[in-house]
């Protein structure tokens, strides 16, 4: 297949990226390297991709339509990654994420719509679940209690999506992503916050008070659960990717301790506007329409992170 991805220098985009070539897809990277968080490390995720047979790189913007239309044309199939991610950073830069996460997203959905591509997979979010308490989380729960603008944003494509499903016939799916982590994940995340801090003997700075839990998704099986979604190509779905198993954030720790080396001081603080207490994936549907098994707990992936870490930092 020839698939266009947007946000192939992003975190999943990489990994997704490597994956489809593995198999000899044919991948269109659309990317603004934008400096949401540091570009030196979207840069050496390009730097590998380009190095790979049947990738090809434009730099752009999902919010050029023009850009979005041109890397579009003649391809089979449209994964759409491209995002301001997390809760936090949108409490600062509420215009941009309205910017990239909408206006971006419907360029995305109305040039599928126009060029008639024979499906859309876009990447949503556990976080537009909000303040639905009830867990596990399954796909045909309410979302209708937001706590976050991103989860908000993820919401409205969601909607948008549904809508030109029903309006056009545009086959779309949307992909629930559990808190994902791997190696060359984003320098904002948990698990790289951490294991910076540790190695360079700060103190962890812990949220929650440490009593959150969550479902913690290893990259590896969110990619397989993307590549599935891409393949089946349902004509309107959703469908949570998570491990399906909660794991309590001070346990998580532990495992960047144990992987470290060291025991990590910790400053302990109130859970911050937006964050969700607990999160965990109802993955049954997932399981049965896309054959998605998860099968890396904690245990595996931490230490895979932290080994690519001290690798990639020279430490």
């Amino acid at each position: 297949m020839r698939i266009l991805l947007t946000g192939a220098a992003g975190f999943i985009g990489y990994h997704t990226t490597v994956k489809l070539l593995e198999r000899g897809d044919e991948v269109i990277g659309l990317d603004n390297v934008s400096n949401y968080y540091d570009p030196t490390l979207k840069e050496a995720r390009l730097k590998l991709l380009q190095e790979k047979k049947g990738f090809t790189f434009i730099r752009g913007d999902i919010l050029d339509r023009a850009t979005v239309a041109k890397a579009m044309n003649g391809v089979d199939r449209v994964l759409h990654l491209a995002a301001l991610a997390g809760v936090r950073y949108a409490f600062d830069h509420p215009d941009e994420y309205i910017a990239i996460n909408i206006t971006g997203f419907f360029h995305v959905l109305d040039e599928v719509r126009k060029q008639k591509i024979p499906g859309l997979i876009y990447a949503s979010s556990s976080s537009v679940y909000g303040g639905n308490t009830k867990l596990p989380s399954s796909e045909s729960d309410r979302t209708d209690d937001q706590l976050s603008l991103y989860g908000q944003n993820k919401k409205d494509n969601e909607l948008m999506a549904h809508t030109y499903h029903s309006l056009y016939g545009t086959n779309v799916t949307g992909l629930r992503f559990f808190t994902v982590y791997g190696p060359l994940g984003r320098p904002d995340m948990a698990l790289f916050l951490f294991t910076d801090a540790l190695l360079h003997d700060r103190p962890l700075t812990v949220y929650g008070e440490g009593k959150m839990q969550r479902d913690f998704t290893y990259i590896d099986d969110i990619v397989s659960g993307i590549i599935a979604a891409i393949d089946k190509n349902y004509p309107e779905e959703l469908f949570n990717l998570g491990c399906g198993r909660q794991e309590e954030l001070m346990e998580y720790i532990r495992m960047v301790e144990t992987s470290c080396g060291k025991e990590a001081k910790k400053e302990f603080h109130p859970m911050q506007p937006g964050d969700t207490r607990a999160s965990l994936a109802d993955i049954s549907k997932a399981k049965t329409m896309l054959g998605f098994e998860p099968k890396t707990r904690i245990a595996q992936g931490v230490p895979k992170f932290v080994e690519w870490y001290r690798e990639y930092y020279q430490l």
